[in-house]
């Protein structure tokens, strides 16, 4: 059998089976870290419940994801995740979800892996989105997920460190009110909720700014300014509605006909 009838035989099993995502539906790429309590709190000993240096390899890997090739409108990281909104217009593969899963995962996995010198493994799944409503919504609850990971996560590690057990401390939590979790870190730490860092109670939000660069005009040798574009990192989402206004907003930038 020539090559060409071999190619032809054998590729329909690896494309019968292709979902392509349709026109001016948005997509949304959800990445998870995989095993990755391990990674960070036993292999890595990062400072648990947040750590500031993993955070910002957090950030360097959703920033590598917004400059691989995709048109991606903003980048939202919390805990171990990673959200990206795709421009509505974006066409690479065809919109083929799997390209899109195997990529991202693929390319968020090998840049977080050269941050730690270790192994990090991302899974991705594409959320399709029909309404401009529907991916403010998406936002938020990732956003309030990061709200309520957060105040698990520093009750499970103040009990962890008191000396409970993984299972003891889970088990506690379980029994507990948000107010009760909220009280219990203010009586034992002296910790106030509130006040600890937005982006570990909100998560950190990513997306792209116009500013003015200086140049010199290679004609004349007069000075001018060029608009480039730029990512800008923000420590200090908005929580709730303001949160969902703050979406809305980002995208009728994109898309002023919505």
């Amino acid at each position: 059998m020539k090559f060409e009838q071999l190619d032809a035989k054998l590729r329909i099993f690896e494309t019968a089976h292709d979902l392509c995502v349709l026109p001016e539906i948005f997509m949304v790429a959800r990445l998870d870290g995989r095993n990755f309590t391990r990674l960070t709190k036993e292999i890595h000993n990062f400072e648990a419940p947040f750590d500031p240096q993993f955070r910002d390899y957090m950030v360097a890997t959703v920033e590598h994801l917004m400059n691989c090739g995709f048109r991606i409108v903003y980048g939202y990281t919390q805990s171990d995740e990673i959200s990206l909104l795709f421009h509505r217009d974006e066409e690479s593969f065809s919109r083929k979800l799997r390209k899109f899963n195997s990529i991202l995962a693929g390319e968020a996995s090998a840049k977080l892996s050269l941050l730690l010198g270790r192994i990090a493994v991302f899974d991705c799944r594409i959320s399709q989105l029909p309404t401009l409503n529907l991916v403010v919504d998406y936002f938020r609850w990732r956003n309030e997920d990061a709200h309520r990971n957060a105040l698990n996560a520093h009750c499970y590690w103040m009990l962890r460190k008191s000396g409970d057990s993984a299972v003891a401390a889970t088990e506690k939590l379980d029994k507990l009110s948000t107010s009760d979790k909220n009280e219990m870190l203010y009586q034992r730490l002296g910790i106030n909720f509130n006040d600890l860092p937005n982006w570990q109670k909100r998560g950190v939000g990513l997306y792209w700014e116009s500013y003015q660069k200086e140049a010199i005009s290679p004609i004349d040798r007069e000075k001018v300014f060029t608009t480039r574009r730029r990512i800008k990192v923000d420590l200090e989402l908005p929580m709730k509605d303001d949160y969902s206004e703050f979406i809305k907003n980002l995208i009728l930038r994109e898309y002023p006909e919505i």
